[in-house]
């Protein structure tokens, strides 16, 4: 217990700070691989705060991992710091207003997800130097979480090598230690190309690649039904041919996420629905090239870690939101629907309670809610070191994710109290592992009997790279 006080005085001596940093992380909006200004600040944060610093990581410009401390394990802490297209949204509000139409904003809490993993390696580098005690901190500044698979093509590259634990956090509507379940996800392009004649005159002449596109949609709709329930598929039009209705369309392009609950039945599910790609292009006279974008895994629990963390949740007790918190997450939850607040309490199988607008409770550890699961390519790095995850109350109980209503909390006072909250459940969690040699040791030895039957293969070939954004001409 006297560990756990005096690295939460340590975050609390910080909070400001990195509460600032995620108002302008908030402020500085940018989606995948584009994230060169919010990599600059939480470079200048590290630097600041004398870590180690290496840019560039594994080839990847918008990547960075800030190192302190001398021997002993080492604890990777992750943040992440990239935001959502179409999210812009005005602060503070319980409405839509964008506030640049189209543009992009952070609707999945990103800001603080970054910003308090490196309050908490901070707290740690702090800890450390005050104890003398020996070991490594080391922050990863990932970009691209929303399928750009950064993580996982860091891990391939062997960023992770040497770390014994890995300890993250996200933003949510409710305190609880993450329940380990993911989804395996490919992101995978198919671009069709035809003939173009004039849709009138010759129409004989012309092969469409929309029509290629639509019967491949169809045909992957009409798969739903034979696939497992708890598998995903979803698509998206990148290139529809033009806007000219009176020209046959002699290229069009659509993107999939294909979802299952491993990596080997998303590999199979990838598999049918190239076939069912390759009959599109075959019914059309079309041809259609197949690219792969990104991959994560799903993920991987570890059960004496996930232990650890919720007894360092039960030691602080909830998040300490206010009265004026709490009317304000109300104003938001008026925007929803029954069933987001449903779906809220659902997910973790708690019933719902009656004028609770934020999560003043810790999740029970045994709680199981209803499946609903996405990706992330955390999941990598938990099939390549032992991981642990936090969610932590941030915002209205019921807010959707990547949604207007998560943008505009994303600056409240609600959402810096989780960011404090979250830093000490992490760095607390880290000194547990660095001062008992035993939790250390049963999370390796829970991470060994999950992998020695199947071990780590990483989804992406070996031929994708990271789809690397230009430098904006403005930060050159």
């Amino acid at each position: 217990m006297q560990n756990s006080d005096a690295i939460w005085k340590l975050v609390d001596d910080h909070h400001r700070h990195f509460a600032d940093l995620s108002d302008r992380i908030w402020g500085m909006p940018e989606i995948a691989y584009t994230e060169y200004r919010s990599v600059a600040e939480h470079t200048t944060m590290l630097r600041a705060r004398g870590f180690r610093v290496t840019e560039n990581v594994s080839g990847i410009p918008t990547a960075v991992i800030g190192e302190a401390g001398q021997g002993g394990p080492v604890i990777a802490i992750l943040g992440e710091y990239d935001a959502l297209p179409g999210l812009s949204q005005e602060a503070n509000v319980a409405e839509p207003k964008p506030l640049e139409a189209g543009g992009a904003g952070h609707g999945c809490g990103h800001n603080l997800l970054g910003s308090a993993a490196l309050l908490a390696a901070t707290a740690l580098k702090e800890w450390l130097e005050k104890t003398g005690r020996p070991g490594r901190v080391r922050y990863y500044g990932c970009p691209a979480e929303e399928g750009g698979a950064a993580k996982a093509f860091m891990v391939r590259d062997g960023a992770f090598a040497d770390v014994d634990v890995a300890i993250t956090w996200h933003p949510g509507s409710m305190t609880r230690v993450d329940d380990a379940l993911s989804l395996a996800n490919t992101r995978m392009d198919f671009h069709f190309t035809g003939r173009a004649s004039h849709a009138a005159a010759a129409p004989h002449l012309g092969r469409s690649a929309l029509d290629a596109v639509e019967l491949m949609n169809v045909g992957v709709n009409y798969m739903r039904e034979h696939m497992p329930q708890d598998a995903r598929i979803h698509y998206a039009m990148l290139d529809s041919g033009g806007i000219a209705p009176n020209v046959v369309q002699a290229s069009a392009k659509v993107r999939y996420s294909i979802r299952a609950r491993d990596v080997h039945g998303m590999l199979a599910l990838n598999e049918r629905v190239k076939k069912i790609a390759d009959g599109a292009a075959l019914m059309t006279e079309t041809k259609v090239a197949i690219s792969i974008m990104s991959a994560v895994s799903n993920m991987l629990g570890n059960t004496p870690l996930r232990e650890a963390m919720h007894l360092n949740m039960q030691r602080l007790g909830p998040v300490g939101f206010d009265a004026a918190d709490r009317d304000y997450a109300a104003r938001i939850q008026a925007t929803l629907s029954d069933e987001d607040i449903l779906s809220g309490y659902r997910r973790v199988g708690l019933p719902v309670l009656e004028a609770t607008p934020l999560c003043d409770f810790i999740v029970p550890l045994e709680a199981v809610g209803e499946p609903m699961i996405g990706s992330t390519d955390v999941a990598d790095v938990s099939w390549t070191v032992p991981t642990v995850e936090a969610r932590v109350a941030t915002c209205a109980i019921g807010t959707p994710g990547h949604s207007w209503q998560l943008t505009a909390q994303g600056k409240a006072p609600a959402a810096h109290k989780g960011l404090a909250y979250a830093a000490k459940v992490m760095a607390a969690t880290a000194v547990d592992l660095m001062t008992d040699e035993a939790l250390m040791a049963r999370a390796k030895k829970d991470f060994r009997d999950r992998t020695q039957k199947t071990p780590y293969a990483c989804p992406i070939p070996k031929d994708v790279h990271p789809p690397i954004q230009p430098r904006p001409a403005a930060l050159a």
